[in-house]
Formats: C-alpha cells, structure tokens, sequence
C-alpha cells in the first residue's frame, strides 16, 4: 500500500470483450467526492448510475450521506466489513490511522482489483504477487488471525485476494479447476479449465459448518427456480468446506461487467430500513424493463421468506449492464439461513417485518404479477425448500437446527 492520501483519481470501465473506456475524474473537497465526467464517455451515453448520478457536462457534488461523501455508484467499489477490516489494518502497520483514510484514498487501494467493471488510478494498493496454487486452509487461519485481532501484520497475499469484496464474512478471489478443486492466484488464468470465484470463510460468529450450509441453501435455490451461479463445496481440514461461488461479474473471456447494488443506485442504506421490496421490484422493473427479471426477484424474495434468509438487504441484489447500456437482473447470491435486524426480514416485505402469505400477494400486485402466477410460485418454492431441505442438509444437526426455520407462509 502506497497511499498518496487525498490524490485524484481517473475513473476507468471496463468492457466485456477488454476495452477500456476513460469515465472522468473523481476529487476529494470538504468531507466529500467531486466527479467530473469525461467529455468522450459522455458522447456515448450510457448510464452507469441512471438515478442518483446520471452523466452530465460539469462537476458534481456528492452527498455527505450515506456513503460517508461518496457516490454510491463508486462507492459499491469500496470493501465493508471484511475487506475494509483489511485495509484498516495494513494502514495501521504502515503508520497511518484508518479514521484519516476516505473513500476516495480506499478506492486507489482497490484500484483495478474491485468486483465489477471500474477501476481506479493511480493504484495504491498491493502490487500483484507471483501466481501460484493456494492453501485455503492457510489463508482462513490467517484471516482468523486478522479478525482476533491477533495478526502481527496483514499478509499482502491476503490483502491483494481479499481486499475488496464486500460483506462481513473472510473472503477471496481466486481461480477454480472443479475437476480437482485446485486453487490457484494470479490475474491471468493458470489454465482453459479454471473458473473466476469467490470463496468464503468462516466469521468469528459462523457455525462450523456456514459453508455447508450455504451450499446447501444453493441448492435449494437452483430447485426453486432462482437464477444463481455455479457453486461448490471446497474440502477443508479445518470444517466441514468451504463456499465458492462463480463471479458473474466477469465474462467467460476475462471481459468485465459494470455491476451495481441497489444499494448503490438507490442511495438506500443496507445498514437502515431503507428500501421496502415494492420499491425493489420497482427499481428493477423501470431499470430493466423485463417483467422477467420482476419476477425473478419475486421468486428471490419468496424464497428468502420461505428460507429464513432474513439478511436481504439492498447490497444483496445486484443488477449488470452491459456494453449497449442495457440492464438485467444480476443471479441471487448470499443466500443462506440468516437472521435480520431485529430477527425481520432487511427489506420489509408490503411493511411486514415477518410476512405472510397476504404480504407477499401485495408485493406480487405491485409488481404486476398475477395472483395465480404469484401463488403457483410461492407454491414450488415451498416444495423446493421445505420438502428439498430434508434432502440436501449437510448433516442431522443442521437439518434439524435450519429445519426448524423453514416454513410455508400462511
């Protein structure tokens, strides 16, 4: 890390098939982000923040709230949790305090390592390291050692793996060959066989077996008919395995997608009672146009009423655009039993915290899916769960402990 604190940064996105196009310029002035966009980028006219930073001519201020001075269209750029925790602590071993850092010095650090089609520069961050086959079992200690506070000094293979995605959870960015399970790093791949995923370790607060588990839940999403990509078990001498899964953010060519959260387009709060899952379907609805993908997100939201994922607030659902400025639905992800704030669900379902079958046929109205079609659909994924969990459960205790939990709602 060669933080240049309070240095202006160049915006880059990059596209599907390599090229790269120059966004504008981002600044940092009195506790807040200065954007101006490119003259050129602008003449193409595309959208890549349509609700709350739609590209025009000039500069222009962000708000203070809520992401601490950011756009939010950079912002889903920057780590929380996890990845933050890391840069926090490799600022501290270099000297610096982590309350100085703002989310402009963070995004140089992930400069062109972030999840999505953006990228930063000049990059701050960890220059890449030698490829090679990685030990997962020795990272997740490690990052067992980061979250006691017990880590001398952040490992830089940690840093430049883990540092930027999202979410409470230890993770890493790696390469996959499923025909074996081996994990390898590095930016190009070591072979036609290896797959981009992401792989997730335990928190200090995660059972034994949260990766399990997880894949189980991903199972059941794949019967439930849920869009989600390809996932797998990873074997583990310290657990029961660990959770990969499939980065859609990335083209089977190494090509980038420009994702968003709702999150980020909205400006809604995950950590508030931002956003009601109307105004989810809604957002997606005028974003993509598709009554498909509206009513693919409520087959999501059935889904995580039915299975208890009650951790579905606005960084859980992600859309894509792609290179003509079109907007699809991106696949579920982080689905696993979980509980909300409060022990309700993130994103209220019609106001309910804890809905019912009535609540869910409200949202079903407002978003334009039929009753019958809304009920047939709460119907499968019921089956799906309820029934499928019985099946897939990675052992007795966990049928029995999730089991519980699940429920057809009434």
């Amino acid at each position: 890390m060669k933080l240049a604190k309070g240095q202006a940064l160049t915006v880059w996105l990059r596209g599907e098939s390599g090229e790269e196009r120059r966004v504008g310029r981002l600044a940092w002035r009195d506790r807040r982000a200065w954007f101006e966009a490119d003259t050129v980028f602008l003449a193409s006219g595309l959208q890549l923040s349509p609700f709350r930073l739609p590209l025009r001519a000039g500069v222009v201020e962000a708000p203070l709230e809520p992401f601490e001075g950011m756009f939010g269209l950079f912002d889903d750029s920057n780590p929380d949790g996890w990845g933050r925790l890391l840069q926090d602590r490799r600022a501290t071993a270099l000297g610096l305090s982590p309350a100085t850092l703002t989310p402009l010095d963070r995004l140089g650090v992930v400069g062109r390592t972030g999840l999505g089609a953006l990228a930063y520069e000049p990059e701050l961050g960890e220059p890449p390291g030698d490829p090679g086959v990685l030990d997962l079992d020795a990272l997740a200690h490690e990052a067992q050692q980061v979250l006691r506070g017990a880590a001398d000094e952040v490992l830089p293979e940690l840093l430049r793996l883990g540092g930027s995605p999202q979410g409470a959870r230890p993770k890493v960015l790696v390469w996959l060959r499923p025909s074996d399970g081996q994990v390898d790093s590095g930016e190009v791949a070591p072979s036609p066989d290896h797959q981009r995923v992401l792989v997730k370790f335990r928190s200090r607060a995660d059972a034994e077996d949260a990766g399990a588990v997880e894949h189980a839940y991903h199972q059941l999403a794949r019967r439930a008919g849920l869009d989600v990509p390809d996932a797998w078990l990873l074997p583990s001498a310290r657990g029961e395995g660990w959770f990969a899964v499939e980065r859609f953010d990335r083209t089977p060519t190494g090509g980038h997608r420009h994702v968003q959260t709702l999150c980020a387009l909205l400006h809604a709060d995950h950590r508030l009672p931002s956003l009601d899952y109307v105004g989810a379907h809604a957002a997606v609805h005028r974003l993509t146009g598709d009554q498909r993908a509206v009513e693919q997100l409520f087959r999501r939201m059935v889904f995580n009423v039915v299975a208890h994922n009650r951790e579905d607030h606005t960084k859980q659902v992600s859309l894509w655009m792609d290179g003509a400025g079109r907007w699809r639905l991106a696949p579920a992800y982080d689905l696993t039993h979980a509980e909300g704030p409060g022990g309700e669900h993130s994103m209220a379902v019609a106001g309910a915290g804890e809905p019912d079958l009535a609540a869910i046929l409200r949202v079903a109205q407002a978003a334009g899916v039929p009753d019958r079609r809304a009920r047939r659909i709460v119907e499968e994924v019921v089956v799906a769960v309820v029934d499928g969990w019985r099946e897939v459960a990675p052992s007795r205790s966990a049928r029995e402990r999730v089991g519980r939990a699940l429920h057809a709602p009434r």
